[in-house]
């Protein structure tokens, strides 16, 4: 039986209608999860700035625990958090450009297992690790051992993302420069590394931002200090550590300070973040 032209269009009209109703059911979906993941981080947030900002003031963030403050505690943060930074970033790019040229093999694939077991360790056993390793033998907390800590939870993301984007660069630059004739040290260093630059330094930053809002590792190690030191093979001081400390105090004051401190990371960790899209953003320019 032929079709007429009326019933052929009718059929088309008709499934045109169910494929804009299927995109239109799907974009519903995919809206409705994203507000599930969106809405909890807004009201945890809000929380925080609704508890912590009438608790913040100058006096707080510009004098030591001894005198009341939390100043000690920001720079140990950023103090602990940058010596580890400054021991995970060159290991894990250049464990993330090797594993880019050398993507197959054994060794390669028993780095990657390495890696994925290390990012699946919860945040207190690589503490207990720290503390059984690096505390107990020499009976000394220390800032190293803290950052020596940090540095084994910011590895794995370091390394991930250098080589995920190490293998985005195109290959014919790559051959380009070995046609030219340049080493291959070269090609990776001037080459290959500031073509992924852009991806490599946000998950730096990424890795840095998780770094300082770890507790567990740093309870184990640094332990935490009320004076303002800056030898790293004494205790020192952190936010985490203290919030988790003052949050559990009966004193009202101490809850105050907790909900302040909680405020100044929440801020610390999201300008990170959004530095980390805006390199992204202009690497992608």
């Amino acid at each position: 039986m032929t079709m007429t032209p009326e019933r052929a269009r009718g059929l088309l009209g008709s499934r045109i209608a169910r494929n804009k109703a299927g995109d239109a059911a799907f974009s519903a979906a995919i809206y409705s999860l994203a507000a599930l993941m969106i809405v909890p981080l807004l009201l945890i947030l809000g929380y925080v700035a609704v508890k912590g900002i009438p608790q913040l003031s100058w006096a707080l963030v510009a004098t030591d625990e001894r005198h009341g403050g939390i100043l000690n505690a920001i720079l140990g943060s950023l103090y602990t958090s940058c010596i580890a930074l400054a021991v995970a970033a060159p290991l894990g790019v250049l464990c993330g450009v090797w594993l880019s040229e050398n993507p197959d093999g054994g060794a390669a694939q028993a780095v990657r297992t390495s890696v994925d077991v290390i990012s699946g360790l919860p945040s207190i056993v690589v503490g207990i690790i720290a503390y059984f390793i690096l505390v107990l033998p020499f009976r000394h907390f220390s800032a190293l051992s803290g950052a020596a800590a940090l540095a084994v939870m910011m590895l794995p993301g370091i390394i991930k993302n250098s080589e995920e984007n190490l293998r985005l660069v195109p290959r014919e630059l790559k051959e380009g420069a070995y046609a030219l004739g340049a080493p291959r040290s070269v090609v990776l260093l001037q080459i290959v590394l500031p073509a992924a630059s852009g991806g490599v330094v946000s998950g730096v930053l990424l890795s840095f931002a998780r770094a300082l809002g770890e507790t567990a590792p740093l309870l184990f190690t640094a332990f935490g200090s009320r004076d303002m030191t800056f030898n790293p093979s004494s205790p020192m001081e952190a936010l985490p550590p203290l919030i988790f400390k003052y949050a559990q105090s009966p004193r009202e004051d101490w809850i105050s300070t907790a909900w302040a401190a909680s405020f100044v990371l929440v801020v610390v960790v999201l300008f990170l973040n959004l530095m980390t899209k805006l390199v992204l953003r202009r690497w992608k320019h």
